[in-house]
C-alpha cells in the first residue's frame, strides 16, 4: 500500500509498465485481437491507478484440446534466458513440431519411382520424357470425347437427401450421449497490472469437460513442467476476490520482457509500448502451450 504508482516510462530499460501505458497496451491488443476486451470487475476492488472501466483484459471460453505434458515430446530444446540478477532466469521452450530440419541438415526427400515411370536424365530434355505402359499411339492417353460420361448420367445424391445439409439437423448419437461434439476444457483468462512488480500479471481459471470449475492440480497439468513448479500459484483474483485464480508469478516477467524487447531490437525490431502485452502474451504462450488463446500473428513483431 505504501508503494508509489510508477509515473516514469521504463519499459526498455527494466521491461516494467506504468499503468497508463498498461492502458495503451491494452487497447492495443483488444484492437488487434478482439478476443480480448476490458473489463471493470467488481467496483469495491476497483484501482484508483486505472480507469474504472479498463481495470483489467479477459478472454473467455478459450479450448485446452491437449495437457502439457502431451507436447513434452515436441518440444526439441530448452532456452534458458538469463536476467540481470542471481535467480532472475527463465526457461523459454522451443518447439520443434513439424519441423523437417533437425541438428542444422535438411531433410533429403525420397525419390520416386515404380513402373510407368521414367526418370528424366540429362541426356534427355523434359519434354520428351513419356509415360510408359499406357497405350502406342502418340495421343493414346487423350481420351475421347465420347468416352466422356454426361453429368446427367451420373448417380449424385441430392442434396435435398443428406442429413448434413438439413438446417436444423443433429449429427448422429452414438447412443452413449455423445452427439460428436469434441468436448474439451476451457479457460477463462485475464491480465491485470501489479502494481509491486509493475508488470501485467496473468490469471486463469480452468473449466473441465463438463463445464465445472477445476481445482488448481487440474489446472498445473495444462502449464509447462517447468514453470508449473516453479511460478504458479493460487490467489484471489484482485478485481474479484471472490473468484481463486491460478496466476503466472510476476517476479520475473520485468527482466524476461526487458531480455525480449532488447533481443528484438538487435535484430532490427523496435518495440513500442503499444505492442508490450502483444509481446507479453507471446511470451505466456511458452508457460501454457496448449490453451489457444493467441490470435495475434498478424501483429507486426
Amino acid at each position: 500500500m505504501v508503494i508509489p504508482v510508477l509515473s516514469s516510462s521504463a519499459f526498455q530499460e527494466k521491461g516494467v509498465l506504468t499503468p497508463e501505458e498498461f492502458v495503451v497496451a491494452g487497447d492495443m491488443l483488444v484492437q488487434s485481437c478482439p478476443t480480448w476486451s476490458w473489463a471493470a470487475g467488481d467496483s469495491k476492488h476497483s484501482k484508483p491507478f486505472l480507469p474504472a472501466d479498463k481495470q483489467y483484459l479477459v478472454t473467455r471460453n478459450v479450448p485446452c484440446f491437449r495437457r502439457a505434458t502431451e507436447v513434452q515430446g515436441a518440444v526439441m530444446d530448452e532456452e534458458m534466458i538469463s536476467g540481470d540478477g542471481m535467480g532472475d532466469d527463465w526457461v523459454a521452450t522451443v518447439n520443434n513440431r513439424d519441423s523437417g530440419v533437425q541438428g542444422g541438415e535438411t531433410e533429403e526427400l525420397p525419390t520416386i519411382s515404380g513402373d510407368g515411370i521414367e526418370a528424366v536424365s540429362e541426356d534427355k530434355p523434359v519434354g520428351d520424357v513419356q509415360a510408359t505402359g499406357g497405350g502406342s499411339g502418340e495421343n493414346d492417353d487423350i481420351p475421347d470425347i465420347d468416352d466422356i460420361p454426361d453429368i446427367d448420367d451420373l448417380a449424385i445424391a441430392d442434396e435435398d437427401d443428406d442429413e448434413a445439409v438439413i438446417v436444423g439437423g443433429t449429427l448422429e448419437s452414438d447412443g452413449n450421449g455423445d452427439d460428436g461434439i469434441v468436448r474439451t476444457r476451457t479457460y477463462d483468462l485475464s491480465i491485470t497490472y501489479d502494481k509491486y512488480y509493475q508488470t501485467p500479471r496473468f490469471w486463469l481459471v480452468g473449466y473441465n469437460e463438463s463445464k465445472q470449475p477445476m481445482p488448481p492440480s487440474m489446472i498445473l497439468e495444462d502449464v509447462s513442467e517447468e514453470h508449473a513448479r516453479k511460478t504458479i500459484t493460487v490467489d484471489p483474483h484482485p478485481n474479484n476476490p471472490a473468484i481463486r485464480a491460478a496466476s503466472i508469478h510476476p517476479c520475473k516477467h520485468a527482466n524476461v520482457m526487458k531480455k525480449l524487447v532488447g533481443e528484438l531490437a538487435s535484430s532490427g525490431v523496435e518495440v513500442s509500448v503499444e505492442q508490450y502485452l502483444v509481446l507479453f502474451i507471446k511470451f505466456i504462450a511458452s508457460i501454457i502451450p496448449t490453451i489457444e488463446y493467441d490470435y495475434t500473428m498478424s501483429v507486426g513483431l
